[in-house]
């Protein structure tokens, strides 16, 4: 079932001639559990045309580097390979996105794309409706609910969202039916000569933070992570999953960045096994993380010092000039080199595994705020390290996740120096509730 509400049509256009159906896939890489994708296949049944699929390949897309890079090619070469199988071309062109779907969409009876939340990615998808002549869908498939459907305006704290994300899931959480096209594609797309093993080292891309010794991405790895996750981890998820000394996280984030994995999927699964930890993952898959999906579209500030909410801005730069007893520096931050051995060792977790447990999270960007000049000084920081070293970085998570420490979807707390009204945390708390030597003994 393809939900009317994940549909919009950006432009009407006119149909001459068109040789395919042509899908842009660029933020839900995957070739099952797509409604954009089977919106395509329908679409191309009913005119008698094969599904070209695309996928637009730029050295240049923003903060990326080799570690975002190799995880994304993995998933590429699954895409390919399943599609292959359902009679689905596939074309990958190494260009700017959007140049690539204008090209091909001059020969296209229709052209169906994803939906994206960041800035450039809106850029991206405004630009192609403005110069193709086709007609133009975008289908958004990222997400349970449809952002738009889900809550009409920036919803302040997951309290705002949560009821309507539950009004809602079991509506959007039905199976998508997939079939085959009935034109297969036949002479569409690169065939077998894409060989993405020999993409990597032709792209001029920043090379200095390697991939994760072990990490593989696409669909086949995501399922196979899910699996793993539903039968270890998930049913202690509840009691464990604030706990960094113990490795309960689901390790599923990066899988859904890039789109490897539909939400939906994920979601299903994990109901299907029930109990409390079923309970706790869905409020983060459902209520989080969609509320950072809201967040990054109806804030035009999402990555920003301005997107936060205005008592903490006011709050923060009260205290902008209150004494820090520790300062550092990008270098320091960088290397993992402060007076405290769980932040450094959070930082040596990010730089080497390309993720951070989501409670040491928490406590790595509340002491960015207590030692930079300033508040702002501190969010960018924090932006630039998770960017740079997560594999699922650069993400409405990500901005979502970095802006809490700063108190973003939180509220006022007891007012104290440097934090102002901010919540505060400090390395007593963390030892009061998690035996932190254990954890410094998994991370170093």
């Amino acid at each position: 079932m393809i939900h009317e509400e994940r549909v919009a049509v950006l432009r009407d256009g006119t149909e001459s001639g068109g040789r395919y159906v042509l899908y842009w896939m660029q933020s839900s890489q995957r070739a099952s559990a797509n409604p954009a994708l089977e919106y395509a296949v329908r679409q191309a049944d009913v005119r008698g045309l094969p599904v070209l699929v695309y996928f637009g390949l730029t050295d240049r897309y923003p903060e990326a580097n080799l570690r975002h890079y190799a995880f994304l090619v993995d998933g590429l070469a699954d895409v390919k390979k399943h599609l292959y199988e359902r009679g689905i071309g596939f074309t990958l062109r190494r260009c700017s996105p959007p140049e690539g779907a204008v090209a091909l969409a001059r020969e296209a009876a229709l052209l169906i794309m994803d939906r994206g939340y960041l800035r450039h990615q809106r850029g991206w998808y405004g630009n192609v409706v403005k110069r193709v002549r086709c007609p133009v869908i975008q289908v958004e498939g990222d997400v349970v609910v449809p952002v738009a459907t889900a809550y009409p305006r920036e919803a302040y704290s997951a309290a705002v969202l949560r009821p309507a994300i539950t009004a809602q899931r079991a509506h959007f959480l039905k199976p998508l039916e997939e079939r085959a096209p009935q034109v297969p594609a036949v002479d569409l797309g690169e065939g077998d000569a894409l060989a993405f093993d020999q993409l990597l080292p032709t792209m001029d891309i920043d090379r200095t933070v390697q991939p994760v010794a072990g990490l593989r991405g696409g669909t086949t790895e995501g399922m196979r992570v899910l699996h793993e996750f539903l039968g270890a981890r998930l049913p202690r998820y509840a009691e464990a999953r604030n706990n960094p000394a113990e490795d309960c996280q689901s390790g599923l984030s990066p899988y859904l960045h890039f789109g490897h994995l539909s939400p939906v999927t994920i979601a299903r699964a994990v109901e299907a096994v029930g109990g409390p930890g079923a309970d706790s993952f869905l409020e983060e898959l459902l209520v989080r993380r969609e509320l950072a999906m809201n967040y990054a579209f109806y804030n035009d500030a999402y990555d920003a010092f301005d997107g936060l909410p205005e008592w903490a801005r006011t709050s923060l730069r009260v205290h902008a000039q209150d004494r820090r007893e520790y300062r550092y520096g990008d270098e320091e931050f960088d290397e993992g080199r402060t007076h405290d051995p769980y932040w450094n060792a959070a930082q040596t977790e990010l730089r080497t595994t390309g993720s951070l447990h989501g409670y040491m999270r928490m406590y790595w960007g509340k002491k960015l705020l207590e030692w930079s000049v300033v508040p702002e000084e501190a969010m960018r920081v924090g932006l630039w390290l998770n960017n740079r070293y997560a594999v699922d970085g650069r993400d409405p998570n990500s901005y979502a996740g970095v802006a809490w420490c700063f108190g973003k979807h939180d509220r006022p707390w007891k007012e104290r120096p440097v934090f102002g009204k901010v919540r505060y945390m400090n390395a007593k708390g963390l030892e009061r509730k998690f035996d932190m030597n254990a954890y410094l003994e998994r991370i170093t």
